[in-house]
C-alpha cells in the first residue's frame, strides 16, 4: 500500500470531522504549591484535571516544584498561567503579576501549632527559646501567619526552621527534631491516624479565606469563566465533590480578590515574610 494513497484516504476521513477536532486543544500549565510531595500532588490533582478537561475543553498540564521557594519564583515570574496557592501568595501574585482568583472553598483555612503529646510541652511559654519547624517561610496559616502571631500577640522567642512540606513538620516535631511545629487542620487530616493520636494541637490561627484557583490575566475572560463554571459544576456532583475535597477545594465558591485576598494587607506580615 503506498504512502500516496494512505494520504488520500487520511485526508477523505479527515474532511468529515469537525475542524476543531484537527486543531490542537488549547493547554494551560498549573502550579500547585506543594504543601506535599509532588507525587502527591500529582497523585490528588490529576483526576480533577481530566474532568476539568472534559467540561471545558482546555487541556491541563501539572508544573510541579519540590519546594515553596521554587514555587513563589515560579508564580512571581507569571510562568504558570493557573495556580493553586495560598491566602498570602495570592496577594503577592495579584502584586506581581495580575493573577485573579477564581474560585476557592467555603471552609475558612486555620493554621495549627503541633506538639508531640508525651513531651513536656503543655504550654505556648514552654516554647520559648525552643526550635520550632514550619513548612517554609511564606506557607500562610502554618508559618507566615502562625509566626507573627506567636511572636507579636504571644510574646514568644523561638528558633524558626524551614522543613519543606506539612509532611515534613509532623514528622520533624514527632522524632524530637523540634518542640513544636506549624501546619493546618486540612493536611494534619490526611495524615495515617497513628500519627493524628500522637499530636496534640497548642495553638491556632484565626480563620481566614483558604487557599483559591487563581489564573494569570493573559488567559482570556472567556477561558477564566469556563473553568470556574467546571469547578462550580463539579461541586454540585457527589463524584466531583471527592476529587475537590481530595485537593483541598470543598464547598466551592466563586472567589474576589477584594473581598477575600485583600483583607491579608492590613495584617503587616511583610517583616515575617522571607525566601529560604
Amino acid at each position: 500500500m503506498s504512502m500516496h494513497f494512505l494520504t488520500l484516504v487520511f485526508l477523505l476521513l479527515a474532511s468529515f470531522l469537525p475542524m476543531q477536532a484537527l486543531a490542537e486543544k488549547q493547554t494551560f500549565t498549573i502550579s500547585i504549591v506543594p504543601q506535599y510531595t509532588p507525587v502527591d500532588i500529582g497523585q490528588r490533582w490529576t483526576p480533577l484535571l481530566k474532568r476539568l478537561e472534559e467540561e471545558t475543553g482546555y487541556g491541563f498540564q501539572l508544573r510541579l516544584s519540590d519546594t515553596i521557594p521554587r514555587f513563589e519564583t515560579d508564580f512571581l515570574s507569571a510562568i504558570p498561567d493557573l495556580l493553586y496557592l495560598n491566602p498570602y501568595h495570592m496577594v503577592m501574585a495579584a502584586k506581581a503579576q495580575g493573577y485573579i482568583p477564581l474560585v476557592r472553598g467555603s471552609d475558612p483555612l486555620i493554621g495549627i501549632l503541633v506538639v508531640d503529646q508525651n513531651s513536656a510541652i503543655k504550654t505556648l511559654q514552654d516554647l520559648n527559646g525552643k526550635r520550632l519547624v514550619f513548612p517554609a517561610p511564606n506557607a500562610f496559616g502554618a508559618s507566615l501567619y502562625m509566626r507573627a502571631l506567636l511572636t507579636e500577640k504571644e510574646g514568644l522567642h523561638f528558633n524558626s526552621d524551614y522543613v519543606g512540606s506539612h509532611q515534613n513538620v509532623y514528622r520533624h516535631v514527632l522524632i524530637g527534631e523540634a518542640a513544636a511545629g506549624g501546619g493546618i487542620h486540612a493536611t494534619l487530616e490526611k495524615e495515617p491516624a497513628a500519627l493524628q493520636k500522637r499530636l496534640q494541637v497548642l495553638y491556632t490561627t484565626p480563620g481566614v479565606a483558604p487557599h483559591p484557583f487563581a489564573a494569570h490575566p493573559r488567559l482570556s475572560h472567556a477561558a477564566r469563566e469556563n473553568i470556574r463554571a467546571a469547578f462550580l459544576k463539579l461541586d454540585a456532583e457527589p463524584a466531583g465533590r471527592k476529587m475537590l475535597a481530595a485537593v483541598e477545594l470543598d464547598k466551592v465558591i466563586s472567589a474576589d480578590f477584594n473581598r477575600d485576598y485583600q483583607p491579608l494587607e492590613k495584617l503587616k506580615l511583610q517583616q515575617h515574610a522571607g525566601s529560604k
